[in-house]
């Protein structure tokens, strides 16, 4: 098996760290930030233990989204299955995903290390995240996670 490069994104919100806990870790929480502008997320099963899963459908809502997905060929609802390695309260998510609607593409596994602590301000969310399967998709998942924390960004502050 490759060995596929890992991605990091670094953000400071201005929240107390059981705040932003509660958004990572919650129905409610993932609900309300999770998945990239223009998509909806639903979450049918969580259990926030090592082992067990978050499952959630993505739905394209989003106009321009839509339309990217119908060009594309991928259906406008997937159900993503995480899988929980490790859960360390309030400070460390250790999960992995199946990326597995990806046309033409074998399904392959996708970790996500969610770090957070208490910084000047708030708290300092450092995400690290293995690479997709080529340039382009790597780009488009760097930049749904931009999109994702420019949301929770906008929640975390609202609730201040």
């Amino acid at each position: 098996m490759r060995v596929r490069p890992k991605l990091t994104i670094e953000r400071t919100f201005n929240a107390p760290i059981e705040d932003v806990w509660e958004m990572w870790t919650t129905r409610d929480g993932i609900e309300s930030w999770w998945g990239p502008e223009g998509f909806k997320v639903t979450v049918t099963e969580l259990d926030l233990a090592p082992g067990g899963a978050l499952v959630y459908a993505m739905a394209a809502v989003g106009k321009d989204q839509v339309e990217y997905m119908q060009k594309a060929g991928m259906p406008l609802v997937t159900t993503q299955h995480v899988h929980f390695v490790e859960v360390d309260r309030p400070r460390r998510l250790v999960m992995v995903d199946v990326a597995d609607f990806i046309p033409e593409v074998e399904p392959y596994e996708v970790e996500t290390v969610v770090q957070l602590e208490g910084a000047p301000g708030g708290t300092r969310v450092v995400i690290t995240f293995d690479a997709m399967h080529d340039v382009r998709w790597t780009e488009m998942a760097r930049l749904g996670r931009e999109s994702e924390l420019d949301k929770l960004a906008a929640l975390l502050a609202a609730r201040q």
